[in-house]
């Protein structure tokens, strides 16, 4: 295959696509593979819906003599080496974000800051892997002056992998905690897998931002020679944590106290103080960085509140591992308030040999709060019922659950519902 060949196609194109429900006149569709589909049978229609090109690696598809049909090797790693050919020509920063939490709430809200000085694109939605990087890479125009690209891991080597593709010039981690210990051989592999994006920075003179109060992190900033610290007095970028009751005060460098109304939780601070370090490195006026945290609102099931009758629901159901459930559990027991309190959990996935053990110790960290109500669901959750409060209630199934919560009929509740994204848990909400 010829890059500089498929990359003149592309300049000439309206852009890359791999699902056949949603090409645009003129696109390239890249007929990609996977466990149950191959969409080299689908290349046909793909051209029937508007495309302009469309790249096959099985040569049996082509009808001879159609010049519309680039065949290559391999149709994945065509698309990941066009994106990387892209992202060579472009002369802008390119910021890459990984971490177990917190990377899509801090991907946006860094986006909605730089906005405020930069044409900026951003990773959309969560397409953050082997595909989902590509396609956001290919999606930069030539206006654009800055790109956030974020890069989520399911196995140690899927970072270094995307870094390959993006070369980001920039970078940093959210925080390193319990996510996907099956796929990365437990903790030991999280950090080693979470680095990468680092080790990739320090070997290409990148800037790295480090939250110097996360221990693990601010342990990582020795590796680098000028690394841009935040949010203690005397870092690069002074932000102060002033209280989460529920939604988060800040005092920034000016001694302007913050207080939102749309994010909730005390790790959600770090988030914020991320987004406002990079948007200063890059020049953004710290009140317009103020501005656009404070307009942001989340949304996507990660901490969005929905109003139901009397009731406040946070729903944090885009996904769930150890860290995010202890954080998310300890964050909702220490509001107070007066409204009556219930936490509605679900399984966590890709554990590995630790599922037991971290489905037990939710019982024990939700014994520690004075909840009014507790509900589990799920299949490998029912252990937390050995170390939970008695009063504990479970269901197999979200499905179960249904007809308890509409007979229930709860009045002046705030409920955190929180799982993996499997569990499907915002399917609960309407029975609320």
């Amino acid at each position: 295959m010829n890059i500089e060949q498929l990359y003149n196609h592309f300049l000439q194109s309206s852009g890359v696509s791999t699902d056949t429900r949603k090409i645009n006149k003129g696109n390239i569709f890249f007929s990609l593979k996977g466990p149950n589909f191959n969409a080299n049978d689908f290349a046909a229609q793909a051209l029937e819906a508007g495309a302009a090109l469309v790249v096959v690696d099985e040569e049996r598809v082509i009808p001879r003599g159609d010049s519309r049909y680039f065949l290559v090797e391999d149709v994945l790693r065509s698309l990941q080496q066009l994106a990387n050919f892209h992202r060579k020509k472009l002369s802008i920063p390119i910021i890459g974000l990984t971490g177990s939490n917190g990377k899509t709430t801090t991907k946006e809200l860094l986006h909605e800051v730089l906005k405020k000085k930069f044409k900026t694109a951003a990773t959309v939605g969560n397409l953050n892997n082997h595909i989902g990087v590509p396609l956001t890479l290919l999606a930069i125009g030539k206006e654009v002056e800055i790109g956030i690209i974020e890069m989520g891991a399911n196995k140690q080597g899927d970072i270094k992998e995307l870094c390959d593709i993006a070369e980001p010039s920039h970078g940093f981690i959210t925080n390193i905690g319990k996510a996907h210990l099956e796929g990365m051989g437990g903790p030991a592999g999280v950090l080693k897998t979470k680095t990468e994006l680092f080790q990739h920075l320090r070997e290409n003179k990148g800037t790295v931002f480090i939250n110097s109060q996360d221990p693990i992190l601010s342990n990582l900033a020795k590796r680098f020679e000028k690394p841009i610290l935040y949010p203690a007095k005397g870092d690069f970028c002074e932000v102060s944590f002033e209280g989460a009751d529920p939604f988060v005060k800040f005092k920034t460098e000016g001694d302007e106290q913050v207080h939102l109304s749309s994010l909730i939780g005390a790790y959600n601070f770090g988030n914020i103080a991320t987004a406002l370090t990079v948007g200063k490195f890059f020049g953004v006026p710290m009140e317009k960085a103020v501005e656009a945290v404070i307009s942001y609102k989340p949304s996507n099931m990660r901490s969005q509140l929905i109003e139901k009758r009397s009731n406040l629901i946070i729903l944090d159901a885009y996904n769930a591992n150890p860290s995010s459930m202890e954080v998310a559990i300890k964050t909702f027991g220490e509001m107070t308030g007066t409204r009556q309190k219930m936490v509605i959990l679900g399984d966590m996935y890709e554990l590995g040999e630790s599922t037991e053990e971290e489905h037990r110790k939710l019982g024990e960290i939700v014994g520690k709060y004075n909840f009014d109500k507790i509900c589990f669901t799920g299949k490998h959750i029912q252990i937390a019922l050995e170390t939970a409060p008695l009063r504990s209630l479970y269901f197999p199934d979200p499905f179960s659950f249904r007809n308890w919560l509409q007979d229930s009929k709860l009045e002046n509740y705030i409920i955190l519902i929180k799982g993996s994204r499997g569990m499907k848990l915002e399917g609960l909400v309407e029975f609320i």
